[in-house]
């Protein structure tokens, strides 16, 4: 029986995850760790396991991993470096190598003209940079990882995506995050999809100099 641990399992994105696994693939046992465990405890059920951690704690990330088979990190904040480091650190130790890491778009200088220019600025004061160092932790950590780079996000219940690999440009303006969690439940149910990849996720044709929403 396969094993998730959700990191960071109160995000928007992993709550849809977490949902569409479980109505997908129930056999899939997903233990949710996050920092106050009673946010979700109303949610548990016997393929739930809640964990309280600190995803920047190694120790905490390796107390979580027993009989995991996959780790999916929905982390944000200005310690995502230190939480890159931890996650690496604690799967290495604890025998886990496949790994499903939600980073953002600008990371590599990938998104072209005016809405690369748009989004560097939205991004100002340290935040690409950040994630960008985080990347680069888990590309040279020898895990098998995807790393996932959303366009910026809606809220909008459509499932309606496309790809770009590292090393071309990122195409589109904006994804909905319910696209984004098909395409990591997508990972989860074959975990051989993607491996050592990192992919630019947006909607087709929405080509343009800013998000709908920013026009």
């Amino acid at each position: 029986m396969m094993k998730v641990l959700v990191l960071g399992a109160h995000g928007q994105i992993a709550r849809l995850v977490e949902t569409q696994l479980a109505a997908e693939a129930p056999e899939i046992q997903q233990t949710w760790f996050l920092r106050d465990s009673q946010r979700l405890a109303s949610d548990a059920s016997p393929s739930i396991t809640l964990f309280e951690g600190d995803a920047a704690n190694e120790a905490d990330i390796q107390r979580a991993l027993p009989d995991v088979d996959l780790v999916y990190a929905n982390l944000s904040g200005s310690n995502i470096e230190a939480q890159a480091t931890a996650v690496v650190k604690g799967m290495k130790k604890g025998g886990v190598s496949r790994l499903i890491w939600i980073s953002t778009l600008g990371i590599y200088d990938e998104v072209p003209g005016a809405y690369g220019k748009w989004n560097h600025d939205m991004l100002d004061g340290g935040y690409l940079e950040t994630y960008r160092a985080a990347a680069k932790i888990i590309e040279a950590s020898g895990l098998d990882y995807t790393i996932i780079r959303p366009a910026w996000l809606s809220n909008k219940t459509e499932v309606d995506y496309e790809l770009t690999e590292k090393g071309t440009p990122f195409k589109g303006t904006e994804v909905s995050r319910a696209s984004v969690a098909d395409l990591v439940v997508k990972i989860i149910q074959n975990p051989a999809l993607y491996q050592k990849s990192s992919l630019g996720v947006n909607k087709p044709n929405t080509d343009g100099d800013k998000p709908e929403w920013y026009r």
